[in-house]
């Protein structure tokens, strides 16, 4: 795992496209949507160029312009307000007027690349129509393997879900993206396509906290979570405030 490397802050403007949701009154600041983080505190992740906060009805994104993806979403999830929304068609994608254009993936990178666009804020989680229409933006995906992405990641993500709806208090969820320092790139923008991908929840009542790990690859298979303490070894990022979480 020592080759991996995480990507990771900014602050973005522009605006939206026309036939795509209104994203201009959103903020891009994570100090304006930092319920979304356990503690109300983002990851302690190091500045670097090219790193954008973004945020969204039902979560928040650092957007990375090197990789035209998100380095990590966030959600802040409880059983009144996860799923319930019927699913949209999947020709609703767009990308992000917020995200300059040499910072954002394209539609057009994605087609004929052999890779899905892969939700990392799941539009299965969204609780409004709007929040559901936010969750197709590009800044919300990365290139993943098609059959994991329907197959052992889409079981991840309903397994979540099905823990939200039985836990006492508030879940917060965090979905990342790891890339090798040799990258694949998809598209003419180069879209990079991460060798892993991870999924962190931390129950605020139990104070517990695992991570789902998986490789992004067509033949992985949904596996046993691993401890939060070997997901900061393996990314070397503090993902949650230490202290709140027990071991």
């Amino acid at each position: 795992m020592g080759g991996l490397v995480a990507l990771f802050l900014g602050i973005s403007t522009g605006v939206a496209s026309a036939g795509t949701p209104d994203v201009r009154r959103l903020p891009s600041s994570f100090a304006q949507c930092s319920k979304f983080f356990a503690g109300q505190r983002p990851p302690a992740v190091a500045p670097r160029p090219r790193l954008r906060e973004l945020c969204y009805d039902g979560f928040a994104v650092l957007h990375s312009g090197d990789t035209r993806t998100p380095v990590f979403v966030a959600q802040s999830l409880n059983r009144n307000n996860v799923g319930g929304i019927r699913r949209q068609k999947s020709d609703r994608f767009y990308t992000d007027a917020r995200l300059p254009r040499s910072e954002r993936a394209e539609l057009e990178d994605y087609k004929r690349s052999g890779f899905s666009r892969g939700h990392m804020a799941p539009s299965g989680d969204m609780s409004t129509e709007e929040a559901m229409a936010q969750s197709y933006s590009l800044a919300n995906m990365v290139p993943q393997a098609i059959r994991h992405n329907s197959g052992a990641w889409a079981r991840i993500e309903e397994d979540t879900r099905r823990y939200v709806q039985r836990a006492q208090g508030e879940v917060f969820v965090i979905t990342g993206a790891v890339f090798a320092p040799d990258t694949p790139r998809i598209g003419d923008n180069g879209v990079g396509v991460p060798s892993h991908l991870f999924k962190l929840v931390y129950d605020s009542h139990t104070r517990r906290a695992w991570a789902h790990w998986q490789a992004n690859d067509d033949d992985e298979r949904a596996s046993a979570p691993i401890s939060y303490r070997e997901l900061v070894r393996r990314t070397g990022t503090e993902w949650l405030p230490a202290q709140d979480v027990k071991t």
